[in-house]
């Protein structure tokens, strides 16, 4: 085959948008033939699995991805199994010279990549990677001493330093058909979706994967909520944040569309200035994960691997199942099981009082998130368990311990938020709080001053 007119693989991963993808618009820029691929890869060691809610929210991703290819005159091609063997199998089916991707940046992506990027080019395959997840690269955001940020307030200063990021890029006019497409796999025969029960039944009401879910939710919250997003994003009840960070996670919309947006979009002012910061912070948890790849299971803060933890597997089981006494966990675990979400002041609450309360490792609470949370991604979800627990980079005090009851108070007030995720709190049969504030503070000082003697 002449080289020129040789398929070009483009192996979408946590990018499933044709928007903004820098190595569709690569590969779409050489008028060679593309051939888009998704690996569903369960087999190489080092990779962690998707989460339960997460796979849901793959499944309807990649049915919009595959319409929205479809409907440019492409297709999507879905395969099973260990990246590496199952690109080899495609170039020798198509006759591929090429393969584009975007790059990850978790310590199990970035090894995977790395040993097929090597064995492709050894073998005469081009293979490029490109920026399609976050507004900069963890290695152009510098201290001046050269070496990363661990403070997200520098951060965010050197990333407004930057200027603004790149724009966003086209979607390519034209994805020219390869001469005859690979067999792909089924989608419904991967079987994402829980079957019985369909724990997930209720997350339809509250979510729409794909990228014209994500481009019609940042529109809806651009013209609607960000205005009040500083004064409002804390309370509950409150429809006030934009609902895309599950959008984020699997890439339906890149970071740079949502920057782009809001500046063009939302008048300058206290409410776009907070949300930029956040989608900022989203970038910090990234770029702290790149440079510290062990995120998900060891403290960045040595002296906390030695903190004196009291592991026990009922009452993770209490918390889980929102049955603690305190309404503002209780609510906020289960919003989490019917919607696949938490609004994010309550989960900073719940974190709070799964390893200080209970004295829980957080480690058990990021892994019960990453199963349950439909934005679960491998730097955001360890990243805020870590910045909660106190080990993090610039992490939040562990002395400093959320009272559930007073943040009910202050954030819920009229008590909209808790009444709508706990019928009893009027109904009765609600349950007598597992622990007591006052003495589960107490007992988590006297764990924390010991861990500092030490």
């Amino acid at each position: 085959m002449d080289a020129s007119a040789a398929p070009i693989l483009v192996w979408f991963r946590r990018d499933l948008r044709v928007g903004d993808n820098p190595a569709l618009a690569a590969a779409a820029s050489t008028g060679r033939p593309i051939i888009p691929v998704f690996i569903l890869d369960d087999e190489t060691p080092g990779l962690r699995a998707a989460g339960g809610a997460s796979r849901w929210w793959l499944h309807g991703a990649l049915a919009a991805l595959a319409e929205d290819l479809t409907a440019a005159g492409s297709c999507l091609i879905l395969r099973r199994g260990a990246a590496g063997r199952v690109l080899d199998d495609l170039i020798a089916e198509t006759g591929a010279t090429a393969v584009h991707w975007n790059r990850l940046y978790d310590a199990g992506g970035i090894s995977r990549d790395k040993e097929i990027k090597s064995s492709l080019k050894d073998r005469g395959i081009a293979a490029e990677s490109f920026n399609g997840s976050l507004l900069f690269e963890p290695w152009e955001i510098k201290t001046k001493a050269g070496s990363w940020f661990k403070v997200y307030t520098r951060f965010w200063q050197a990333c407004r330093a930057a200027g603004d990021p790149p724009p966003p890029i086209d979607t390519p006019t034209a994805m020219p058909a390869p001469g005859a497409w690979p067999e792909s796999d089924d989608l419904e025969a991967w079987a994402l979706l829980p079957q019985a029960p369909d724990w997930a039944a209720g997350f339809h009401d509250h979510w729409t994967p794909g990228a014209a879910g994500a481009l019609a939710r940042l529109e809806h919250f651009l013209s609607d909520a960000v205005d009040a997003y500083a004064d409002d994003r804390d309370f509950p009840a409150t429809p006030a944040t934009s609902g895309l960070s599950p959008h984020l996670a699997w890439g339906d919309i890149g970071p740079r569309q949502v920057w782009q947006a809001a500046m063009a979009g939302a008048p300058a002012g206290a409410g776009r200035e907070t949300f930029l910061k956040e989608l900022v912070w989203r970038e910090f948890a990234h770029h702290v994960t790149f440079h510290q790849p062990d995120m998900a299971t060891v403290p960045m803060d040595a002296k906390f691997r030695d903190f004196p933890w009291e592991p026990d597997d009922d009452l993770l089981a209490v918390w889980q199942q929102g049955r603690t006494g305190y309404p503002m966990v209780d609510a906020g675990m289960r919003e989490l099981w019917a919607t696949g979400t938490m609004h994010n002041r309550v989960r900073m609450v719940a974190a709070s009082f799964l390893v200080k309360h209970l004295l829980q490792p957080w480690q058990a609470g990021e892994s019960w998130f990453w199963d349950t949370l439909v934005d679960a991604d491998p730097a955001s979800n360890p990243f805020n368990w870590q910045w909660v627990a106190g080990c993090g980079a610039d992490a939040a005090p562990y002395f400093r311990i959320f009272n559930p009851t007073l943040q009910a108070d202050k954030f819920d007030a009229d008590g909209a938020y808790l009444r709508r995720w706990i019928p009893e709190l009027t109904e009765g049969g609600y349950p007598d709080p597992i622990v007591d504030h006052k003495i589960a503070r107490e007992r988590a000082l006297v764990a924390f001053k010991s861990l500092k003697r030490e």
